[in-house]
């Protein structure tokens, strides 16, 4: 049987937020490159500082050397489930402006955080499940893929279908199973 996480909210929110969690179980089934496309598409259309839309992503499919590269820089404990995806995408942070000088975008990650919700949403919209994972060698990303110095390399987004749980190595079994939970409201609001 396959599990479902709903999150169980004490306000109404969006169905869609509700389903959204990071599996770690995925299935053999392939993304097509048109659905990693829509995906970064709807990252492309949210807010940033100066409409500068400092996002980059990198898309690698399962059976590709791009894919195996990603695989690569990941730690351990990433690796051992990820391997399963249907996809990475390695989502960068551009660390400068375009304007005259390139000064600093102090709020580059902030607004690729905004562009991989989005991202994610839309996934999950696609029955796609994303799991973020900070667990990776961002040097060995830019060195791979040749970024620039203004190319932070920030999260890798492990993409697929949803699979069993049962066919997971410990802990990820026992973490897949257990219970989803957030910090009350009282917690997060100053």
């Amino acid at each position: 049987m396959t599990l479902t996480k709903t999150a169980t909210t004490t306000y109404p929110v969006l169905d869609l937020i509700k389903q959204r969690w990071s599996t770690r179980s995925f299935s053999d089934n392939a993304i097509s490159k048109e659905a990693l496309m829509t995906l970064i598409e709807a990252a492309g259309w949210m807010f940033s500082a100066n409409n500068e839309q400092p996002w980059r992503y990198i898309t690698a499919q399962k059976n590709t050397t791009a894919f195996d590269a990603v695989l690569q820089t990941l730690m351990p404990g990433n690796a051992a489930w990820a391997k399963n995806a249907a996809a990475f995408i390695v989502a960068v942070a551009k660390t400068d402006f375009d304007k005259e000088g390139h000064p600093a975008n102090h709020w580059a990650e902030h607004d690729l955080g905004a562009a991989n919700a989005a991202l994610v949403l839309q996934a999950t919209s696609m029955n796609i499940y994303a799991h973020l994972m900070a667990g990776f060698d961002a040097a060995k990303i830019k060195t791979v893929f040749e970024l620039g110095d203004n190319m932070k390399p920030v999260v890798v987004i492990a993409l697929g279908y949803k699979d069993e749980p049962e066919k997971l190595d410990e802990p990820f079994k026992s973490r897949e199973l257990a219970p989803r939970k957030r910090k009350a409201l009282n917690e997060i609001i100053l």
